[in-house]
């Protein structure tokens, strides 16, 4: 690991949108996640956690800020929030299928039936609204009796017979069958002797026995009788808001959210070895978050909860996981699992993807030597060369920079743009590779365009095979150019001959996403990630898995390989050693040759401490092929410029909760 010189990049000033509410698919054990700018994001919990690529990202808009999450029959996805829009996400397509505005003003809140064939939707204006799911739309069916303030919380009832609905001082229930209002429970206001102004009802939820507990910002936790409208029990848990609540299936546990970043676990439990009657008892505070924490859902066998700390925390409970490896591991997931970061090696630049613009950065450089661990000093500081703002409120989906560092390329949901950039003082030539853009649509085509001095031309387009429409989330080009690989949202791999412009084949499909591939040179060698830490290796001239490839499958990965919890995000070579992969994620860098054995169990994988001697720096290079870096993290981005230097983008998460609001001050005891 000491043979390259490593620019060492902090300056990508890279914030994620805070978490707003999450939604969980028991059926297809998958979470869908709201963030503040608009963007839906939806993770394969069966796949690893992996955030499933563009074919699971909705990109966001400054209008549309996601109040509300919810999932519906035959695992359909709709969000609603502040516009006063109810969206429904096409999940083949990967756009929004439809809008349809609710005439009640912003949307706080949404809900569907416990069958998933009824939406309702709880509004600005006091009105609670009931749509119907159909195949190919939702229908508004009635209106509720309305209320006098906004509807900011609302849960159906088990058996789809009545709803309870959190308004600001009181907790409403309704018969569906009528849409009247059957019960009214009015929240005490006080807290620790101080009345508040209001009480505001954050969320609501409806068990079976017709217990409804509600959550608000006096701090409480509260067990309401609907059959009677009055209190059973009361739980003070925060000296500020509990802003959400979820409940597992089963009815013997919940669990909230605080504004002070506690997250508490409630647990119906016996009261007595003998008795059958049980009651609710807080059994477990978490504190995994610094801020807000704005959403939580139950799975069958973990907490997950997100908030104002970008976070995005889960939490396995132990008594429900049945093997205890890694699977019962808490995991926090900060950066998105897709590449914001591009490189022009050839003129040693940086682009950095934003929601809304895009900064192009050339790299310092220096003329000082030294051994190995030194920092150098820097002879010439980076240089911030662009600022590209985006045209309208679209967030950006994907952007590049070519090789030669004369076009810049970025997307957004409806539009593609591409820009040429002439450099003052500096001659750049077109070079070679950087005359053909790769394009690939969300209908599962993929276009090449020419590039030329002053304009570009469509050259030709690859349709999808007939009866499918699969969108591309990732596309590697072989350096010489004759070869394209792109993976869809299927796990599968299609590999394309650019020269005689046809399919060439397609690699077997996979059980799990594909997260980073990239083409080796001279070889033709496709070098393909997964997201359960599975690296696999294929000949495109020969169709067939290397033997290398192989051999891996046979004797299988370490296990500490296989037990992290972050996806591989960028794959590259070694222009002169074609044994070596050069791939990393956010927490590690790797160099893999495949002309050393493989590492067993037994065998030490990471190296922590830093060899002694001369002799054990070769030992350590003849071991095994893994050679494994965790000094650069969290790590963005890694490539290589050229045969001796590498550079590392890494994002402190202490510089990302700097640029965060503050959280609430907590006293602590003793001062």
């Amino acid at each position: 690991m000491g043979e390259f010189k490593v620019h060492r990049v902090r300056f990508f000033n890279y914030v994620p949108s805070g978490i707003r509410c999450v939604a969980y698919n028991n059926q297809s054990n998958r979470l869908a996640v709201s963030r503040t700018d608009g963007t839906v994001e939806i993770y394969n919990l069966s796949a690893n956690y992996f955030q499933e690529k563009m074919a699971w990202f909705f990109p966001g808009h400054e209008s549309r800020g996601t109040e509300a999450l919810c999932w519906a029959e035959g695992q359909r996805l709709f969000s609603a929030g502040l516009n006063g829009e109810i969206l429904e996400y096409d999940l083949q397509a990967l756009n929004i299928k439809y809008s349809l505005d609710a005439f009640g003003g912003p949307i706080w809140s949404m809900t569907a039936s416990p069958s998933g064939s009824q939406l309702l939707v709880g509004c600005e204006d006091g009105s609670v609204k009931l749509f119907e799911v159909t195949p190919d739309k939702i229908q508004f069916a009635r209106n509720f009796d309305r209320q006098k303030s906004r509807i900011l919380s609302l849960c159906w009832h088990p058996a789809g017979t009545h709803v309870a609905a959190g308004s600001i001082d009181y907790v409403s229930v309704f018969d569906v069958k009528s849409g009247s209002i059957i019960r009214k429970m009015v929240l005490d206001r006080q807290h620790l002797g101080v009345t508040k102004s209001r009480c505001i009802v954050w969320g609501v939820a409806f068990l079976s026995d017709g217990t409804v507990i509600s959550v608000d910002s006096v701090g409480k936790v509260q067990l309401w009788d609907s059959a009677t409208g009055t209190l059973v029990k009361s739980h003070l848990i925060s000296n500020t808001d509990v802003q959400s609540i979820a409940v597992a299936d089963e009815e013997d546990s919940f669990v909230v959210g605080t504004a002070e970043g506690t997250v508490f676990h409630f647990q119906l439990v016996s009261m007595t070895s003998n008795s059958s009657e049980k009651q609710w008892v807080r059994t477990k505070p978490f504190q995994h978050h610094t801020h807000d924490v704005r959403t939580v859902a139950h799975s069958p066998t973990a907490l997950i909860s997100g908030g104002t700390d970008t976070h995005l925390v889960i939490r396995p409970l132990m008594e429900k996981v049945e093997v205890k490896n890694y699977d019962a591991a808490l995991r926090k997931i900060t950066f998105p699992h897709r590449r914001l970061i591009s490189c022009s090696k050839r003129r040693q630049l940086l682009l950095f993807q934003f929601a809304h613009h895009l900064e192009l950065w050339r790299l310092g450089s220096t003329a000082a030597t030294g051994k190995n661990g030194d920092t150098l000093p820097l002879s010439k500081n980076a240089d911030h060369l662009l600022h590209l703002k985006t045209k309208g409120p679209e967030n950006i989906i994907c952007s590049c920079v070519s090789p030669c560092g004369s076009w810049i390329a970025y997307s957004t949901a409806s539009r593609f743009f591409l820009y040429r950039l002439k450099y003052e003082r500096d001659n750049i030539s077109l070079q070679r590779n950087s005359t053909k853009l790769l394009v690939a649509s969300n209908q599962g085509s993929l276009h090449i365009i020419r590039l030329s001095e002053g304009s570009f031309k469509h050259l030709h387009s690859f349709q999808p095979q007939s009866g499918t429409v699969e969108a591309m989330c990732l596309l590697a080009v072989s350096p010489d150019g004759n070869w394209l690989a792109a993976s869809g949202t299927s796990a599968g791999v299609h590999i394309y001959d650019l020269h005689h412009l046809k399919l060439h084949c397609t690699v077997p499909a996979y059980n799990f996403p594909v997260t980073a591939l990239a083409i080796a040179p001279n070889t033709n060698n496709l070098v393909i990630a997964h997201s359960d830490q599975q690296v696999f290796e294929f000949s495109i001239p020969d169709k067939q898995y290397t033997e290398w490839s192989r051999s891996v499958q046979k004797q299988g990965f370490h296990q500490l390989w296989l037990q992290r919890d972050t996806p591989i995000t960028h794959i590259s070579f070694h222009p002169k050693r074609p044994m070596h992969i050069l791939l990393h994620d956010a927490y590690m860098f790797c160099i893999i040759d495949k002309s050393l054995p493989l590492p067993n169990d037994k065998t030490v994988l990471y190296n922590p401490l830093p060899p002694k001697n001369e002799s054990d720096v070769f030992l350590r290079r003849t071991t095994h092929g893994f050679k494994i870096s965790k000094k650069y993290k969290p790590l963005l981005f890694m490539d290589l410029l050229d045969e001796r230097t590498l550079v590392a983008v890494e994002r402190p998460l202490d510089d990302i909760i700097a640029q965060l609001p503050p959280p609430i001050k907590k006293k602590k005891f003793g001062t």
